[in-house]
């Protein structure tokens, strides 16, 4: 979790003859959403050079209009980077990981054993609730995505379903199991920004993830049973025949595995789980595949090209390693970049000090707060900035209302967690589309959790089910409120 030595600047901080007005504030946000859609929609551009039109643009606002020094403007962009490390640090790891367990034979004899076990019209909604149960067990959607997810691609591919449906069942189920795990990094910050107990903050999500996931369960049954007259028959016999016939596939291939989730379950954090799951593949290749001690290292670093006979196989299990992660990554470092400069310019506090200002009820409140959490998660491309910012800047709001703080915990995160992986050019979406190869654009569609999390925080704020008073003391308070 990042530190929360980090505090946006609110918009009482921010010294009056520096302070953008509300058109000042929209001039970066605007130019940057130009700049994306010309160059990447338009041009087909990859979302780097972009970014980097942003960068600059929303530079010279703060050094030229709002007067802000290069250093400011540098300190900025270095806390968002440092904010943002252990994401960066977590994509080299998860690249390294992916790369040693295919070369250990661990996906591989995940994808040989899936296609045993499971049928394509049960294979959705299977996917999506095994992959809930171990990102609640372990605390990450990004680790259960990297690892399990992977090999959920190339099983559900054998069994003839189309990979951005198989992506969407394995991210509703990773965020959802996500949301709810006392393990989560996103569920303890959201707690913790907002001055909430963690486990009240569980509880208030808790009717909306089931919601949510519920239908999405449903939602990918449905999708399984359409899916499935896809399937070809001998598909499934010719890629397990490949699988055999390049790795040795036995129980002891699994070792990695129950590495990095044993020590997930036992509360360690991601970032050394999955540094333990890298030398256990490494182990494990040398031992069981009888690879070269050199040869299972260069793997980390180059990535694996397998030859097994046959070209679905092979391009599945392909990847990258660590120098594979060079496009992600840059992308992130650009994203985080923007990100600090718009909130050391000001420009999220006044976009804040707004919606503070246009509310005028409860649900209103609520509604607006899982606004700003997504257009957070849109302007900075990270998870944790779509919880801080709002959860911090809003909090005396909620007060005010006489809201339990739970309140304002469950609206950033509902709507700030799971929508990141909408987003092309946000850390999280750009993660899972390298690591289960498959572009946030085409598996957006089928990402149902992702949709219907805020759709039901919306409702839930039209209808005020679900909301919570701080005490009866501020009962009157939210009535004359509303």
């Amino acid at each position: 979790m990042p530190s929360l030595d980090f505090e946006p600047l609110t918009y009482a901080e921010l010294p009056e003859d520096r302070r953008p007005s509300f058109g000042q504030a929209l001039l970066p946000v605007l130019a940057t959403i130009l700049f994306l859609a010309v160059g990447s929609a338009w041009l087909g551009m990859d979302p780097h050079m972009p970014l980097l039109w942003a960068i600059v643009f929303t530079g010279l606002v703060g050094y030229y209009l709002l007067g802000l020094s290069w250093e400011e403007l540098y300190g900025g962009i270095a806390d968002s980077l440092l904010m943002g490390l252990q994401a960066v640090f977590i994509l080299f790891a998860i690249y390294a990981l992916i790369a040693t367990w295919i070369s250990s034979g661990t996906i591989p004899g995940l994808m040989y054993y899936g296609l045993k076990l499971l049928s394509p019209s049960i294979f959705l909604p299977v996917t999506a609730i095994l992959s809930g149960l171990v990102a609640f067990s372990i605390g990450s959607s990004w680790t259960t995505v990297g690892t399990l997810g992977v090999a959920f691609i190339g099983i559900g591919s054998g069994l003839g379903i189309p990979a951005p449906m198989t992506a969407g069942a394995i991210l509703s189920g990773a965020y959802a199991g996500d949301k709810q795990s006392p393990l989560s990094d996103t569920t303890n910050l959201a707690a913790a920004v907002t001055n909430t107990k963690l486990y009240d903050h569980i509880r208030a999500m808790r009717n909306g993830t089931v919601l949510a996931f519920g239908l999405a369960v449903v939602g990918y049954a449905i999708l399984g049973l359409r899916a499935s007259g896809s399937a070809q028959g001998g598909r499934v016999g010719d890629i397990q025949h490949a699988l055999l016939g390049t790795y040795h596939i036995s129980p002891l291939v699994f070792i990695p595995l129950v590495v990095t989730f044993g020590l997930a379950l036992r509360g360690y954090p991601a970032l050394p789980s999955l540094v333990a799951g890298i030398f256990s593949g490494v182990g494990t290749a040398i031992l069981v595949q009888g690879m070269s001690f050199t040869a299972a290292w260069d793997v980390v670093l180059a990535g694996t090209a397998p030859k097994t006979g046959m070209d679905l196989v092979n391009g599945l299990l392909q990847s990258g390693g660590i120098e594979g992660s060079a496009w992600t990554i840059s992308v992130v470092v650009a994203a985080l970049t923007l990100g600090g400069l718009l909130e050391t310019t000001g420009v999220l506090a006044v976009l804040a000090h707004r919606l503070s200002q246009s509310v005028s009820s409860v649900g209103g409140l609520i509604a607006g707060t899982g606004a700003a959490a997504m257009l957070t998660n849109a302007l900075t491309a990270q998870q944790y900035m779509s919880i801080v910012v709002p959860g911090m800047t809003l909090r005396n709001l909620y007060d005010e209302y006489g809201l339990d703080s739970s309140n304002l915990s469950q609206a950033v995160e509902s709507a700030g967690t799971p929508t990141g992986a909408l987003i092309p050019w946000h850390a999280g979406a750009i993660y899972m589309a390298g690591a289960l190869g498959v572009s946030t654009v085409s598996y957006a569609p089928y990402y149902l959790f992702g949709f219907l999390s805020p759709i039901i925080l919306f409702a839930m704020a039209a209808t005020g089910k679900g909301i919570a008073t701080d005490s009866s003391e501020k009962q009157g308070a939210v009535a004359s409120a509303d």
